[in-house]
């Protein structure tokens, strides 16, 4: 450990390169939404910064069970017929084989589905492809195998909507088949007898975003249920679903959400004997929670964290279907012999220690190709990386850890033999690799994914075409900007604000994972005075916010662990830090530590960052302030008179019916001769008090609705739903470089700008900090492209959205 005084430790030159997001603060609000739920403030923020904003928003998101959810049935068109084809073969003891698949999701969807149909008397047994020789899918040798076998009917799980040749050929055969199934939908349906994915009921549907084991678990109790024999069924089934759902990294919103966490309620006491096993094995403990002075309240008393399973029992489970037989985790979650069930989960935790060694290796392997390489990943915006020998199976876990360190898309791949290659990729948020694998279709055999991550096949030959062409397309999506790894952070707390009381209060938000994260801190400031290496490419330090005369703020000292941070060490002596909270319990004590997510030398720091060089002489830095400007942007007076919104349905109808004294507003609004109408016209900008408004558009910001509001007084605002054309990054950013060169040394008044592009403020505050203007007297700003994003939003906002808002 190193002394903070005397064992100054030597200056690092690289920090983590990285962009952090700080969703805009909204200290009103939340303290409305603490005081009229209980929460803190810091909670409220939080809820604020998933759009939760009312107390009914935030009691159906902190207590999803109080949800009532609408009938599968009404929502999955083939869900009834799928029920008929399963009930039908259990009664004439016809013999069913599901088609599984090796990753999380497929396993435990194909042990779920054979737990229920043996519990409700079916004749099942399964078979799931060869990861390494036949790839993702049913195919037709397993089709003919089960026809030889005496299969009458097929069930698909985590797969099979794209398989039309396969479908086709059982069909052909004269066997039934039921495909469920999470992934994207073809252009061509397989001819099957029953079709049930989410991606074909409606997008505002709770179960929408369920994976391949909800769709599984949905057939399975609906089912049972018209069977009359959940009893004793419904538990095991949840523990399964909540088990793949989470390791498949499925988004915990909607349905999943509800059922994730009541089955992360039961686990630990788990009576599936593979279940018990795993959890043994890997050492998961249940954790205790609430408390006196824990709000809201807690029931239960003992429980799971999704982190349990996506970092502990999930990766045991994966391991196997990457490199392993997938029949070890199937035989593990559907044996009730607790003998067999700690074999295969101490096979699971071999294979799986197997699979870290091979994923360390092959990082090292990548990271030392890249920094060797002379690959400009600035220029070319993607990182492609081909090397031979190593396992295909687990190059989507380098691939990720490869984004997370360089924060452009990757795309890895292996020799499967001289003239192929195999490889995986996974992207950024604005980088969507589904796309990407289309725009090079001509170079490529076999291709799929999502926007997320994906998978391909391709000619060895063709390398360096691929990465020309992915480099191509990551030029037509990507700034600059975007090539850093993203930090969204919800909120500042302070060090002394930590405690067992504030975790507690967090970890109400739980389940967190896909679509709904863990909250993300930031703290400014802070001295690291003491750091050390740890495990395997780890940093333990301890932190010290000093204490703040102005506020009373005591100094405040915790410890934090950031994972990987390795090459990192020694961290700066003072920096900003972003982190998550995470409960410690040794030797029967409970604290709260930090888990960093990110670090930053302070704005008034002049040390090194990156790969050298001072803050203050990077022009592109956010903290530089070598760049100044002068922003005027008054604040806009209070509104007297509530005004009443209504939506136009018919313009012409609409001024016909007014009288008085009326302004038209907004971007290509109609002109209006005299002679047309009973009322006196202003357009633009209220010169009287006015009777009513009609908005063509809205104004480009909240601020400038106000100042029209309060100079104006309209009783009545007619919103007409149009929206203008709005400049894109690139050219705002052409349209800034414009003015500030004719204009170097004006003062920027910020509301005259925003008029004239028809953006918020906040949106030429963004473009002026990717120009390298660091503009340090206004608040937060997302990148360029995200609060374009969000401008369009409020654009689009309706009548009575805009009512809700209190503008005083």
């Amino acid at each position: 450990m190193l002394d903070e005084l005397s064992h100054q430790p030597p200056r690092n030159s690289r920090l983590p390169n990285q962009r952090w997001q700080i969703f805009p603060q909204k200290p009103e609000l939340a303290a409305q939404l603490a005081a009229a739920t209980g929460l803190s403030s810091v909670l409220a923020q939080v809820l604020i910064d998933r759009g939760i904003e009312t107390p009914a928003q935030a009691e159906a998101y902190l207590n999803p069970d109080s949800l009532l959810l609408p009938s599968p049935l009404d929502e999955f068109p083939d869900l009834a017929m799928s029920v008929e084809l399963l009930q039908e073969a259990i009664t004439s003891q016809h013999k069913i084989a599901i088609c599984g698949d090796y990753d999380a999701d497929g396993m435990t969807s194909t042990a779920l589905l054979i737990r229920a149909l043996r519990w409700l008397g079916a004749s099942v047994d399964y078979a799931i492809p060869s990861r390494m020789q036949e790839g993702y899918g049913i195919n037709r040798r397993i089709v003919e195998e089960f026809h030889s076998d005496g299969v009458q009917l097929i069930l698909t799980v985590d797969n099979g909507i794209s398989a039309y040749d396969p479908v086709d050929r059982a069909r052909q055969l004269g066997l039934k088949i039921i495909i469920t199934d999470h992934h994207d939908i073809p252009e061509k349906l397989p001819p099957a007898n029953a079709i049930l994915n989410p991606k074909l009921i409606r997008e505002d549907s709770p179960y929408r975003g369920v994976a391949g084991v909800g769709v599984a678990y949905i057939l399975a109790i609906t089912l049972a249920q018209k069977l009359d024999k959940t009893h004793g069924l419904i538990h095991p089934l949840r523990e399964l679903m909540t088990l793949g759902t989470i390791a498949d990294l499925a988004p915990l919103t909607g349905v999943n959400r509800r059922w994730v966490k009541l089955g992360l309620r039961q686990l630990p006491n788990s009576k599936l004997a593979g279940v018990q096993a795993l959890i043994q094995v890997a050492g998961v403990s249940a954790r205790g929670k609430g408390g006196e002075n824990s709000h809201p309240p807690i029931k239960d008393s003992k429980t799971l964290k999704p982190e349990d399973i996506g970092f502990r029992l999930g990766p045991r489970i994966n391991a196997v279907g990457r490199i392993g037989d997938p029949q070890i985790v199937i035989e593990l979650l559907t044996t009730d012999d607790m003998g067999l069930a700690l074999e295969r989960a101490m096979q699971c935790e071999q294979i799986n220690e197997r699979r870290q060694q091979l994923c360390a290796q092959i990082e090292q392997e990548a990271i030392a190709y890249v920094e060797n390489s002379d690959v400009d990943i600035q220029q070319e915006r993607v990182l492609v990386v081909v090397q031979p020998n190593w396992h295909h199976g687990v190059i989507g876990i380098v691939a990720s850890r490869l984004v997370e360190r360089y924060g452009v898309p990757v795309f890895i791949g292996t020799f499967e033999s001289e003239e192929h290659i195999r490889g995986s990729a996974r992207s950024i948020p604005e980088f969507n690799i589904f796309e990407a694998l289309q725009f090079c279709d001509d170079l490529l055999g076999k291709y799929g994914g999502h926007r997320a991550a994906g998978g391909f096949s391709m000619a060895a030959g063709n390398i360096e075409a691929l990465r020309e062409r992915l480099s191509k397309f990551a030029h037509k999506c990507l700034d600059p900007a975007h090539l850093k790894p993203l930090v969204q952070i919800d909120t500042l707390v302070n060090l002394h604000q930590i405690n067992l009381d504030l975790y507690q209060q967090i970890d109400a938000l739980q389940p967190c994972g896909i679509d709904n994260r863990e909250p993300v801190f930031w703290t400014p400031n802070v001295r690291v005075v003491e750091q050390k290496p740890i495990g395997k490419g780890h940093i333990k330090v301890t932190l010290v916010q000093e204490a703040d005369a102005l506020t009373c703020q005591p100094p405040a000292r915790i410890k934090a662990v950031a994972w990987r941070w390795g090459d990192y060490f020694p961290l700066p002596t003072r920096v900003d830090v972003a982190f998550q909270l995470k409960e410690n319990n040794w030797n029967g004590n409970t604290t709260v530590e930090l888990e960093l997510a990110g670090v930053r030398l302070p704005e008034s720091s002049g040390e090194e960052s990156g790969r050298g060089g001072k803050i203050l002489k990077s022009p592109n830095s956010s903290y530089s302030n070598s760049l100044t400007l002068t922003l005027l942007y008054p604040k806009a007076p209070a509104i007297q008179i509530v005004p009443e919104w209504v939506k136009v349905s018919n313009f012409n109808q609409l001024l016909s019916q007014l009288q008085g004294k009326v302004l038209i507003y907004g971007a290509g609004k109609p002109e209006i001769a005299a002679d047309l109408t009973n009322c006196e016209i202003e357009y633009d900008r209220p010169r009287h008090i006015c009777d009513a408004f009609i908005l063509w558009t809205l104004p480009p910001s909240g601020s400038h609705l106000q100042w029209l509001l309060a100079i104006g007084k309209p009783r009545q605002i007619y919103l007409c739903d149009q929206v203008p054309l709005m400049p894109t990054a690139t050219e705002l950013k052409s349209h800034l470089q414009k003015y500030l060169k004719n204009s170097p040394d004006k003062p920027i008044n910020l509301l005259q700008l925003s008029q004239q592009w028809w953006v918020a403020p906040c949106t030429v505050v963004a473009g002026l900090r990717e120009l390298g203007y660091p503009c340090p007297d206004f608040p937060q700003t997302f990148s360029l492209a995200m609060e374009l994003k969000r401008l369009h939003r409020w654009y689009v906002y309706p009548a009575q959205k805009l009512a809700q808002i209190k503008w005083a």
